[in-house]
């Protein structure tokens, strides 16, 4: 069986955090979906520092798969513990439903990769928990994300990216480069599919999809964007109800009931619980 991510020569790929915002993207025409790690802890509250567990993240990938049925990139953070731990991680996200994960070279607790103060193990570490991981895939990719660009420079975020190849890594994820001639040293140093993180008020600059294209990327994540609008839309909707005692002067912002249930289907329920009502008369 043939990995659907490896089926396309380049994705754009959204950020999600709920089945909701997957069927959005699979109707906006989106042919894969990430689940990421800052989306997914702002949702529920937390920080971005290794708090999610493995049960949380296995949910959300359940959810938005039977929702939208898309490929799913999953972030699992380090793993949730030692290479034992990154194989159980690998056959649960698996049976979840996750077409592929990224896991990365930081020390716990963790940061966001785009932060100061964050740390990375040492290479033989990453190296075992790859492995692992490998030994507990069936179809899914396995994709290194290596953060050592912002601790140790760009050579050491090179070479490490290497000796991940080397240990069978599918992907290649370097996360918080900060220049495009940055991106395209990876790609000319680095012989895997490369992934790109386009996140926002980050060390990236903004690079457009065509671009990363260009310079040899097979994925461009856009992480947290969604989440980011949504959260934004949210904040005015509260504050305007809070003001005013209603809805009624925004109402052009608004979804509309019949769009809102357009996307989550709700005629076909409703015409299958007509179906199954005279089947069973």
């Amino acid at each position: 069986m043939v990995n659907p991510l490896l089926k396309a020569d380049f994705l754009v790929v959204p950020g999600v955090f709920n089945a909701f915002s997957a069927q959005l993207a699979k109707r906006t025409g989106f042919g894969a979906v990430y689940l990421s790690g800052g989306a997914l802890t702002s949702s529920l509250g937390i920080p971005d520092i290794g708090l999610l567990t493995l049960d949380e993240v296995a949910e959300g990938v359940r959810r938005i798969k039977a929702a939208a049925g898309l490929p799913v990139i999953a972030d699992i953070d380090t793993g949730f513990g030692e290479p034992i731990n990154v194989y159980r991680t690998v056959k649960t996200l698996e049976a979840a439903g996750a077409d592929a994960v990224h896991i990365e070279d930081q020390i716990l607790p963790k940061r966001c990769g785009h932060l100061d103060g964050k740390e990375v193990v040492e290479p033989e570490q990453m190296v075992r928990k790859i492995k692992a991981a490998l030994k507990a895939r069936r179809d899914m990719l396995i994709i290194a994300r290596t953060d050592a660009r912002s601790v140790n420079g760009l050579d050491d975020a090179i070479e490490r990216a290497k000796i991940y190849v080397e240990a069978g890594a599918d992907a290649i994820f370097p996360e918080a480069l900060m220049s495009e001639a940055e991106f395209a040293a990876f790609s000319k140093n680095v012989r895997r599919p490369l992934l790109a993180n386009m996140t926002e008020f980050g060390k990236t600059p903004y690079i457009p999809a065509a671009t990363f294209k260009r310079l040899g990327f097979k994925y461009v994540i856009f992480p947290v964007t969604a989440f980011r609008a949504a959260a934004k839309a949210m904040e005015k909707t509260f504050k305007v109800i809070s003001k005013e005692g209603t809805q009624k002067n925004i109402l052009s912002d608004l979804m509309t009931r019949d769009e809102q249930y357009e996307v989550i289907g709700y005629a076909s329920y409703q015409k299958l619980d007509e179906q199954l009502k005279k089947e069973g008369s």
